[in-house]
């Protein structure tokens, strides 16, 4: 966690460690690239807990600095209310994601 700044640390204070591991590990996509609730689950070691990373991220206290914009299904959907659905998408749009039909077309090159 060297390379994590201080206030994020301090901003994840109250929350579980898998909700911070989550979030920390959201933390790591670049800008540009998603990932998906299934590949943050593996990659915190949890492979069958893609459900519960929705929930962790839902709890994002510092909202976009930790990135849970760059979280998708594994469709390349959006899950969630329809109003955030659409802010998340304006957001990866901006980061030069393309999204087409609603969805992030999942391709190696995007893929975090």
């Amino acid at each position: 966690m060297g390379t994590v700044r201080r206030d994020v640390l301090k901003s994840l204070e109250g929350l579980t460690e898998f909700e911070r591991e989550v979030l920390l590990a959201t933390l790591e996509i670049p800008k540009g690239k998603v990932s998906t609730y299934k590949r943050i689950a593996e990659r915190i070691g949890r492979p069958r807990a893609y459900r519960a990373v929705g929930n962790a991220l839902h709890k994002n206290p510092i909202p976009p600095k930790i990135p849970c914009h760059r979280v998708v299904r594994s469709d390349g959907g959006f899950g969630g209310e329809r109003k955030s659905a659409e802010a998340r998408m304006r957001l990866l749009e901006e980061e030069g994601v393309k999204i087409v039909g609603g969805r992030v077309k999942l391709t190696r090159d995007i893929l975090f």
